[in-house]
């Protein structure tokens, strides 16, 4: 395993710095025609006109499609197949129905880019509105519980809250918020759509060509393998890609309605509704403490909003329930309707948001108790999952927790509130845990060797940009047992072996595990055929007794007696040698809970004049199980912790209370953090070996990063000027 953990460069990094990586828009696609999206002006209603004269007036118009003339899809699917993260209710254009601001009406086809905008400014649409939910604390009055929370029940209760509450020698009782946010990838979604006859061949910028196969198919009511989906590069998701959405569909009802092909591109203003955000929440703490700080009690509760046509929850409660040794605790989840569109996974959904309710209200806590806050964590600290009593596979918090605070200076910190400073600013130092659950599902791969030598892995998962297909590189080299050099990994297309979706942090956990069993499949393979050949200098050994080294299989016991793949391979008569793995994740999580751990550290200088808070410096420590590559590794946990600092100052979707729509649905006014706002990063990882997880040993670490900074920087404001802000982002306006 000399090639795993290596800080090998990306092997696509050359496509991507001379532009030859073809993202889903850019594939040359013969006959091309191009659509635009139109979307709804109004929160809630009808469609009650339509006048398509203008708009088919432009020139070079082949189709405007709207409810009134658009295919029809079989009664049982007309608004997509619901089953997260695969399948949700779509805007089809099956009725005249408005169920939120931005929501897809008609799409207008034309020979060029330009003639279908312009064509779909001209179409004129009249609406029936009807009275819209738009205020958040009004939709709070009419909650309801939604049926599971991922795959867990939404509101759990251990021992007796109340009585753990009244033990405690001190409590709070605290509310914390979260705006909604926006993914906003640099790659917006994309689609092009193409009929062969009854076969549709879609290049789409997704986190999971399979999920994108299975509910097109299952919309059009046709054959899974009549589909063929394309995605060799992702230009960021975070989340909002993992799912199907109504653009697809849409591109593809189209195509098949002008008997082109059609590519459709959402504008950066519609990447704000039909798309998914992550939803806005209140989470209200409640925890209780011995004077020691022993938590006697714990609970959280979360609201956050959901569409009109669908449930979705932010599973925020997910992290205190295994947190924190609490023996007492209740958590809940409920949603309330709105006339939004559709919540779905952000990066770290449910972790990122219930990490700042619970690690501000630990912070809090400790205030209250006079107990450094690192030392009131390390007093709750368990190394059994208390929600699911089940030990955990392997956790090396206590380890990030000594090492972060030693590499930050934890120990010069003045625990006095507005007690520190740097010329004219205040300096505040805060602390958070950061966790993520460690998933996993079946994967497939696939492993060709040829006569040259050179060998070929593929598996039909996504390269989000994180390093996938590096990764998978190291992995099959090593598994096979020859130079990285040597090996090549293919991704991006839905008719290679299956893999699961590109969300929750699964793909190397799950996809890794079925490219080392190819590998390893493939040379016991070509290990078989040596020895049964009397040709080779192995003919005759047991496979047992032979290793490999460098692309050579040898016997141990003389080592001269050796021969190359590349050899063995040409006396095959196939002229190649290919294998087919899958790896499965078993029953381990009915036996161990599965977790990454982390600590972050934050160090703020706030200016007390103009309220601007500037994050000087970044300690995150984490406990991943073994990294795969130093170097996209150390990207993914930094780009983590950028996305966490946006999470903490920057982000917020701006909705007017009037009609719903976004005020600052664009780059320009949704504020992300640029490198200007980001100061000293640093990240570590702990040595941690982990048997349990995968055969890798390996936790995914696309998620871990986020978590925990939002209240870190939260807990490091407070520190700097003795102001609590409960509501993110934290502005200027909060804190003067």
């Amino acid at each position: 395993m000399k090639n795993i953990g290596a800080p090998i460069n990306r092997t696509d990094g050359w496509a991507k710095v001379s532009g030859s990586a073809r993202y889903s828009a850019e594939h040359p696609v013969a006959g091309l025609a191009h659509a635009f999206l139109v979307t709804s002006t109004v929160p809630s209603g009808r469609i009650s006109r339509i006048d398509a004269q203008e708009a088919e007036a432009v020139p070079g118009v082949l189709l405007v499609m709207t409810h009134e003339n658009v295919l029809q899809l079989p009664r049982e699917t007309k608004a997509g197949k619901v089953s997260p993260p695969i399948g949700r209710v779509l805007s089809l254009l099956q009725d005249a129905d408005v169920h939120y601001n931005n929501q897809p009406v008609a799409v207008v086809v034309a020979e060029t880019f330009e003639a279908a905008r312009e064509a779909a400014s001209r179409l004129r649409i009249d609406y029936e509105t009807t009275a819209a939910r738009l205020d958040f604390e009004v939709a709070k009055q009419y909650v309801h519980q939604p049926e599971k929370v991922l795959t867990q029940k939404p509101d759990t209760r251990r021992g007796d809250l109340q009585a753990g509450l009244l033990s405690g020698s001190t409590s709070i009782d605290i509310t914390y918020s979260t705006p909604v946010e926006h993914h906003n990838p640099i790659e917006p979604h994309a689609t092009i759509a193409a009929w062969d006859g009854e076969y549709l061949t879609l290049y789409d910028s997704t986190q999971y060509m399979k999920g994108v196969q299975k509910t097109v198919s299952g919309t059009f009511g046709i054959e899974e393998d009549k589909v063929t989906v394309l995605c060799p590069y992702v230009g960021g998701g975070f989340g909002c890609k993992g799912s199907v959405w109504s653009h697809v569909v849409l591109c593809a009802m189209a195509a098949k309605m002008v008997g082109r092909p059609v590519k459709l591109a959402l504008d950066r203003t519609q990447m704000f509704g039909p798309v998914g955000q992550r939803p806005v929440t209140d989470q209200r703490m409640r925890l209780a403490a011995m004077s020691d700080g022993r938590l006697t009690a714990s609970a959280h509760d979360t609201i956050a909003y959901t569409s009109m046509i669908e449930d979705w929850i932010e599973p925020s409660g997910l992290m205190t329930r295994m947190m924190y040794a609490s023996p007492n605790q209740e958590t809940t989840h409920r949603l309330a309707r709105m006339n939004l569109g559709t919540p779905t996974f952000m990066r770290a959904p449910g972790e990122a948001s219930g990490s700042f309710a619970l690690e501000s209200s630990m912070d809090e806590l400790a205030y209250e108790l006079g107990i450094d806050p690192l030392e009131l964590r390390l007093r709750n600290y368990t190394e059994r999952d208390p929600g699911k009593d089940l030990p955990f596979s392997s956790k090396s918090l206590r380890q990030c927790y000594e090492t972060g605070a030693a590499r930050f200076g934890w120990s010069r910190r003045n625990p006095q509130p507005r007690s520190m400073a740097a010329g004219d600013k205040l300096v505040g130092l805060g602390m958070a845990t950061a966790t993520y659950p460690t998933n996993r599902s079946q994967g497939k791969a696939s492993a060709t060797i040829h006569p040259d030598g050179s060998a070929v892995f593929r598996s039909s998962t996504q390269d989000l940009g994180t390093g996938t297909y590096t990764v998978m590189t190291q992995i099959a080299a090593d598994a096979l047992g020859v130079p990285v050099a040597q090996v090549s990994f293919e991704l991006g297309n839905s008719t290679l072996p299956e893999a699961p979706v590109s969300g929750g942090s699964t793909t190397v956990a799950s996809v890794g595990p079925a490219v080392l069993a190819a590998g390893h499949a493939l040379r016991l393979k070509l290990t078989g055929i040596a020895v049964a050949n009397e040709a080779s200098p192995l003919f005759g050994a047991l496979a047992e007794e032979v290793d490999v080294q460098n692309g050579e299989l040898f016997l141990r016991a003389d080592p001269a007696r050796r021969e190359t793949m590349a050899a063995i391979v040409s006396r095959h008569g196939s002229g190649l040698v290919e294998v087919v793995a899958s790896a499965d994740p078993g029953d381990t999580s009915k036996h161990y809970s599965m977790h990454a751990f982390g600590a972050v550290f934050v160090e703020v200088h706030v200016d007390e004049l103009l309220g601007t808070v500037r994050v000087a410096r970044v300690v995150g420590v984490y406990g991943v199980g073994k990294l795969m590559n130093a170097k996209t590794g150390h990207s993914q946990l930094m780009g983590g912790i950028v996305g966490g600092l946006g999470m903490a100052l920057f982000e917020e979707t701006v909705f007017d209370a009037r009609n719903g729509r976004a005020v600052n649905g664009n780059l320009a006014e949704y504020h992300i953090p640029v490198n200007a706002d980001i100061g000293h990063i640093e990240v570590e990882v702990v040595d941690e070996d982990d048997p349990h997880v995968n055969p890798l040993g390996a936790k995914g670490i696309g998620e871990i990063g986020i978590t925990g900074v939002a209240a870190a920087v939260a807990n490091a404001v407070f520190h700097a000027t003795g102001k609590r802000v409960r509501d993110l982002p934290i502005t200027l306006d909060k804190l003067l």
